[in-house]
């Protein structure tokens, strides 16, 4: 017997619907017998014929009745292919990862964070302000490679301040260096690519997941060998030349043009040069990009993102592809939207335009420059004499080492336990870990307050100067 109830909060249409649903898919209403007048059904449930013929037009909408003109709506013979409604409920949502949460370190030193109170949030949301009331056209699907004037401007920055030579036409915007990393492997499917080792391992990633093989080559101290590049086979070769990650090696110009060597030697060569952390230098202006260096059609693809200068959560990258690719990326990519929105777009473009980019960039610059040094002179006066930074000339990390502090493993899980988060310098390498230099560890301080640095210096050193301090009495198993 069908009863409803007007106290539910389900509306008394699909009460209704729910139970005829049942009894069809049970049985208890043959296929072919008539359902009661949309009239009658009404004034036995008294609810309005409106609240009947809804549900009735739900059950002809799933295939559990059909309607026959001048006749009314008949159970559907569905030939045995209805499946029982289920009875019992939905099992709830079991949540991601461990039923038990580690509480949440108190500082993170990791290296994928920014100091978020460095964003320009007054000038950026005035241009968006005014975006939203005077440019009702952004609403409009743009063009697949980015709107033509923030591909302009980029283009102009890359050449004043990265040395990039590029027309507007070669630039793509896109929704982060994953993406575009992602679109160029497609244009090179089936190649082998040089990875940088130790370095990006979500690169490597990327690459792979978009049917490009990988072959880790060891940097050393002026970055990616060009011999290693021959040796390896590869015809794709993925460097960071500006700012090794995790490094911070700045390839010389002399390794630079080794590399542009290796890729005119035989066609079909590429470089990827992904331009990381380039705003970022603190002491000499960087060197010119290897784009640059190999000029407009050259056989470089040059990447890079605004995840660091502004923010990652904008999700803004671009790359420059030479015009013989650029002519197979608009063959294959021509039915894709871009990925970024327009008001994005266009607030970077009047961003950039106005010139508050390049002041911002100037600011930032000073302010990482000044948490840096204060940083370090705040773990050198607690750590001591032993303690060595690496890579404190540019970037927003650096290579901690600490002889004595117990080991890589042990100088993370002790900063852990002070409430401290950093990543083990080991955990970059995808390949030959025993070539890692041991005791060291990376610390980022893009998200670390100044007011926190000497918190944060103390609690790494009741984490590793006991260690330091210890007299050097051999293992048991080395006695």
């Amino acid at each position: 017997m069908i009863t409803l109830s007007a106290q539910s909060s389900t509306p008394m249409y699909e009460q209704l619907y729910t139970q005829l649903a049942a009894e069809i898919r049970s049985g208890a209403r043959a296929p072919g017998s008539p359902l009661p007048g949309r009239r009658t059904m009404a004034n036995q449930l008294g609810v309005s014929v409106n609240t009947v013929d809804a549900a009735y037009q739900m059950l002809a909408a799933e295939g559990l009745a059909e309607s026959r003109p001048r006749s009314g709506f008949y159970v559907q013979d569905t030939g045995g292919m209805l499946c029982p409604a289920p009875t019992a409920p939905l099992p709830e949502t079991v949540p991601d990862g461990p039923a038990v949460r580690e509480p949440a370190p108190r500082y993170d030193l990791s290296t994928g964070s920014i100091d978020t109170a460095l964003f320009p949030a007054r000038s950026w949301g005035r241009i968006q302000k005014e975006l939203l009331y005077q440019a009702p056209e952004l609403l409009q699907r743009g063009p697949m490679q980015g709107d033509e004037d923030l591909r302009r401007e980029i283009a102009r920055y890359l050449a004043s301040y990265r040395g990039v030579v590029c027309t507007p036409e070669q630039v793509v915007v896109g929704a982060g260096i994953e993406y575009l990393l992602g679109c160029v492997a497609h244009l090179f499917a089936g190649s082998c690519a040089a990875v940088e080792n130790p370095g990006y391992t979500r690169s490597r990633t990327i690459l792979e997941n978009n049917g490009i093989s990988c072959r880790l080559v060891d940097i050393d101290r002026h970055g990616l060998p060009a011999e290693g590049l021959e040796a390896c086979g590869a015809n794709l070769c993925y460097v960071t030349p500006s700012h090794h990650f995790p490094t911070g090696v700045t390839m010389p110009a002399w390794r630079r043009a080794q590399l542009l060597a290796w890729a005119a030697a035989r066609p079909g060569r590429y470089i990827l040069e992904d331009d990381y952390d380039s705003e970022f230098r603190f002491s000499t202006r960087p060197l010119p990009s290897l784009q640059g260096m190999a000029g407009a059609d050259g056989p470089v693809v040059y990447l890079t993102t605004f995840s660091k200068s502004l923010a990652p959560g904008i999700r803004i990258a671009c790359m420059v592809l030479p015009p013989h690719l650029l002519k197979r990326y608009r063959q294959d990519f021509a039915v894709y939207s871009n990925t970024v929105s327009r008001f994005e777009q266009e607030t970077l473009c009047r961003f950039m335009a106005q010139g508050h980019f390049t002041r911002h960039i100037a600011r930032m610059r000073l302010a990482y420059k000044r948490r840096m040094e204060t940083f370090a002179d705040a773990l050198r006066a607690r750590l001591g004499p032993q303690l060595t930074l690496d890579g404190t000339r540019s970037g927003l990390h650096f290579l901690l080492t600490l002889p004595g502090a117990g080991g890589e493993r042990a100088m993370v899980q002790s900063a852990r336990a002070q409430g401290v988060q950093l990543r083990g310098l080991s955990e970059y390498y995808m390949a030959r870990p025993e070539a890692c230099r041991p005791d060291t560890v990376v610390a980022g301080y893009a998200a670390l307050r100044s007011e926190d640095i000497p918190a944060v210096a103390d609690a790494l050193g009741r984490a590793w100067r006991p260690q330091t301090h210890s007299t050097c009495v051999p293992p048991a198993s080395m006695v």
